[in-house]
């Protein structure tokens, strides 16, 4: 093997890594902004699980973040929650920095 074959597969391992921590960093965050909405909506025990479950299982790509922003919009609408669509994004931008160092720590 060449020192540029090995090189190669260095980096196609790096990316596969760098990407398997993303989509795990996303999952994450998805799974405490679902916790995190559903404590804004005051749901409890098996409905806040429920809940959680499904915004965690909501795929991780922009156009689902903005299609989580409109929904979570909507269910705070519906239940008298006062929280913009910015305060989301910002919170979902908070979550994922700290869904980012946790799958880095591995702590969850």
């Amino acid at each position: 093997m060449t020192l540029f074959e090995d090189r190669e597969r260095a980096f196609e391992q790096m990316f596969v890594h760098d990407e398997e921590a993303q989509f795990r960093a996303l999952a994450r965050r998805n799974k405490l902004l679902g916790q995190w909405a559903a404590n804004q909506l005051g749901l409890t025990g098996t409905k806040a699980d429920a809940y959680v479950n499904e915004i965690s299982k909501s795929l991780v790509a922009r156009v689902v973040d903005e299609g989580l922003v409109g929904k979570l919009r909507a269910d705070f609408e519906a239940n008298g929650v006062n929280q913009s669509d910015d305060q989301i994004r910002e919170k979902m931008a908070e979550l994922m920095a700290i869904a980012a160092s946790q799958v880095r720590s591995s702590t969850w």
